[in-house]
């Protein structure tokens, strides 16, 4: 279980079933595999009635939205953005990690039809990013690792409000409301867990998690909303425990099975110049759009918005933080289906963007996060003499 909570083992997972995904959906068995995948399972004539990919793309990662929304609460109350002055610089920042890759996505595909896929390259994959910076940055300073988190949590705040504002479709407001009900039950209850009814109260806990899940469904909203909703609003203590125990589950099932049910995707045998502008926008978009929007909106906040006093970051760090924010993967892969989920044609080429855009962001980040570790390798060990000496002399 240690394995599945290190930072670098889950995102190698994510890494070989993305693989694995394009490499099924091009053998002979692809065809059948991505028909299997339209398979429908659930209860025929209700809206639980969703064929095996949505299963994974709207039930599973819900359950991911719902420890991403764990983890964000604690970091929102009690961690690096639990006030304006500890948050100021990696919102700004992350603030450029979006404006600038939908600026480069939309210039590369003005008037081709397909500038609703924007949102796509906006996203960060914390997992990868983390992993990456696990495998590489051995001699990094603790600041990089915790302005890349905070940055990759804020960036997750908007692809949430993406997902629930931008791919509702025809919202059903009374069910939107008895969710939102069910949901304030939930956080009642959640904060009674701790009694000698445990055992009943975590009964209607789960309960009432799978209830507001078929509600935010049944509304239009995206149903992985259902998780950021529950997240949010259960007890910290509870929901901290809650979100250790799955942990494991979700690294190791939860994100590689959503990561090889995108990736069936099979590759079109067409020249460069018939390739969609959605596949080249986001190509571009992730690795560059996200460096230059990272690192120039946080060398800004750093030079006219962050108070005296408070922690820097060399650019060279920040230009790290930026090839680590472009690698978008899980919840890119996610915007890029509901973006287009009209246009198959369209959304695969999309999905193949997403892929080789975190592909190159990844071999960015990892040079740049090697260069910067190796960086500060060198300078501590260049002041440590020079500490001795000062500690001898005194």
């Amino acid at each position: 279980m240690a394995l599945l909570r290190s930072a670098r083992f889950p995102a190698i997972l994510l890494l070989i079933a993305a693989i694995a995904g394009l490499i099924v959906a091009n053998s002979p068995i692809g065809a059948a595999v991505i028909e299997f995948s339209s398979a429908h399972i659930g209860i025929p004539q209700t809206v639980v009635d969703l064929s095996l990919a949505h299963w994974v793309s709207d039930g599973l990662l819900a359950i991911f939205f719902f420890s991403v929304s764990v983890e964000l609460q604690y970091e929102l109350t009690q961690g690096e953005l639990r006030s304006f002055r500890r948050a100021i610089q990696p919102a700004i920042a992350a603030a450029g990690g979006v404006i600038v890759p939908i600026a480069v996505y939309l210039a590369i595909t003005a008037g081709s039809g397909v500038e609703s896929g924007w949102p796509v390259p906006t996203a960060t994959d914390i997992a990868f990013a983390l992993g990456v910076l696990a495998v590489f940055g051995r001699g990094l300073p603790a600041s990089v690792r915790v302005f890349l988190l905070a940055l990759a949590i804020l960036d997750d705040i908007v692809g949430i409000v993406f997902i629930a504002v931008l791919f509702a479709t025809d919202v059903n407001f009374g069910m939107l409301a008895l969710a939102l009900l069910a949901v304030v039950v939930f956080a009642i209850l959640s904060r009674v867990l701790d009694t000698r009814a445990r055992l009943l109260v975590s009964i209607a806990l789960v309960l009432l998690a799978v209830a507001t899940w078929v509600l935010v469904l049944a509304s239009g909203v995206h149903a992985t909303i259902a998780g950021v909703l529950l997240g949010l609003a259960m007890a910290q203590g509870p929901a901290l425990r809650v979100r250790h125990a799955i942990e494991p589950w979700v690294n190791a099932v939860v994100l590689p099975v959503f990561a090889f049910m995108a990736a069936l995707v099979p590759i079109p045998q067409v020249a460069a110049s018939a390739l969609s502008p959605a596949f080249w926008g986001i190509l571009l978009a992730l690795p560059l759009g996200k460096i230059v929007g990272i690192a120039g909106a946080g060398w800004l906040a750093q030079r006219f918005a962050v108070g005296a006093g408070a922690q820097k970051l060399a650019f060279g760090d920040l230009l790290a933080a930026g090839a680590l924010g472009g690698i978008g993967f899980t919840v890119s892969l996610l915007l890029a289906n509901l973006a287009f989920a009209g246009d198959a044609f369209v959304r695969d080429q999309a999905i193949l963007g997403v892929l080789a855009g975190s592909l190159i962001a990844l071999v960015l980040a990892g040079a740049l996060v090697s260069w910067r570790a190796r960086y500060h390798r060198r300078l501590g060990e260049s002041i440590a003499p020079a500490a001795d000496a000062q500690e001898a002399t005194a």
